[in-house]
């Protein structure tokens, strides 16, 4: 038979080349299979080894079960959408708020509401629950605004004093809760105001600090332009966490507002919550001896975790000395200088 000089065996050619790899992957696969049967065996084989020696086999990671309670409807709007919620300090209530406006209370466990009232004629933002049961809620309507039950105790005005920010020009993103490490008596609130339109240079955002029982401002400062997503206060009111939509996380000491931590795009995207670890034993055996440790999420479904190291302490007998060593090599200088002053 002839075959034209330069078609038919090209074509046999390729698929002989075709029918090679696909062998090759199936002996792959097949061997990834053994490999995988023998380690189960082996495994199964070592559990059932430990079992009959009377060894007692221990799990060392924990289970977390989740377990359905209660299903409600928290958002009645046509594109309904739940974007926070929050426990009070007893866990005995929660709150929450969706893009309808409205803010509807539950007590918890059995879910029963207990009133809902319309917080915001836009989105509600963010929202927290104070000690003794205060609701501050922030949204897109410019308003950050202060609730007893569903009667309105106050709004916020946080640029009171900044005559060059207008009306409209910032928005209210995120609002918190936090203690003060030295007073158990006072309170403090926290807020994050961003720019409300995208503008060819960015501008600053800012971060207040309120007194959480006045509600009168008592500190801003500016956090850099980038857009503030997520906020969160340490359990001992000593640490304000920030993540921004370009996944950048930054730590601030709550008393100064003053950064100690930043790292630039970590995640690369939103940073959608943040939490500090309690300080504990069990977190600590984890993390060592530092000052705070802060979990962050995003859009990357990412986990990360930032540490703040311990700052170190010099002895005050060491401080003393030093002094004293500075005063006297003084007094020797001026007597080498002016031999007739001292």
């Amino acid at each position: 038979m002839f075959w034209p000089w330069g078609k038919m065996p090209l074509v046999m050619y390729f698929a002989s080349k075709k029918k090679k790899r696909k062998l090759r992957r199936e002996r792959t696969a097949k061997k990834d299979d053994t490999v995988k049967k023998a380690e189960t065996k082996k495994r199964r084989q070592a559990n059932k080894t430990a079992c009959n020696a009377g060894g007692d086999t221990q799990k060392e990671t924990s289970e977390i079960t989740v377990e359905a309670l209660h299903v409600v409807r928290t958002d009645l709007s046509t594109d309904a959408l739940q974007k926070c919620v929050r426990f009070n300090q007893a866990h005995s209530i929660l709150a929450t708020g969706g893009v309808d406006g409205y803010i509807r209370v539950w007590e918890f466990p059995s879910m029963k509401k207990c009133f809902d009232f319309q917080a915001h004629e836009a989105e509600v933002e963010d929202l927290d629950i104070s000690p003794d049961n205060k609701i501050v809620t922030v949204g897109r309507d410019f308003k950050c605004c202060v609730w007893k039950n569903d009667q309105l105790v106050t709004s916020l005005c946080w640029n009171e004093n900044m005559p060059q920010i207008t009306e409209k020009m910032y928005r209210y993103q995120a609002c918190r809760f936090g203690k003060v490490e030295d007073n158990k008596e006072a309170l403090r609130l926290y807020t994050v105001q961003i720019p409300h339109k995208r503008e060819r240079k960015p501008l600053q955002c800012y971060i207040s600090k309120w007194d959480g029982n006045t509600f009168l401002p008592l500190l801003t400062r500016d956090c850099g332009n980038e857009v503030i997503s997520a906020m969160s206060v340490s359990e001992l009111g000593t640490f304000v966490g920030l993540g921004t939509v370009t996944g950048s996380v930054a730590i601030y000491i709550a008393f100064s507002l003053q950064q100690v931590y930043y790292v630039k795009e970590t995640h690369g995207i939103v940073v959608t919550d943040l939490a500090f670890l309690p300080d504990v034993r069990q977190t600590r055996e984890v993390t060592g001896e530092t000052e705070a440790a802060l979990l962050s999420v995003a859009v990357d479904s990412r986990c990360k975790l930032h540490l703040v190291p311990s700052r170190q302490m010099f002895p005050v007998w060491v401080v003393l000395l030093l002094c004293g060593l500075i005063i006297v090599m003084t007094i020797l200088l001026l007597q080498h200088l002016f031999p007739g002053l001292l």
